[in-house]
């Protein structure tokens, strides 16, 4: 795996904010709606970004995540963190 998928992330997002969250990847695109419209709290989303650093090698800056309010922009950051400093997933 070279980048964050949107379904990815929700699987991620789902373990930190526990197994009985509703949001799903079917349905619809919940790339867009609000963090916060998902039910996410800011301890789900660090825990995430923590997740995320951990096996994507990807660290966000503070600036860049405080700006995050969609799924679809965490994918986005994730990414472009990764292409710039070219780094890999660890296994």
């Amino acid at each position: 795996m070279s980048e964050l998928t949107l379904p990815v992330l929700i699987d991620i997002m789902r373990e930190c904010a526990g197994e009985d969250e509703a949001v799903t990847a079917e349905g619809g695109d919940i790339g867009d709606v609000e963090l916060e419209n998902l039910g996410y709290d800011s301890l789900a989303l660090m825990e995430a970004a923590g997740r995320v650093k951990r096996q994507f090698n990807a660290e966000l800056s503070d600036v860049v995540f405080a700006e995050i309010r969609t799924l679809n922009q965490f994918v986005a950051a994730v990414n472009d963190t990764l292409a710039s400093a070219g780094a890999r997933p660890s296994a």
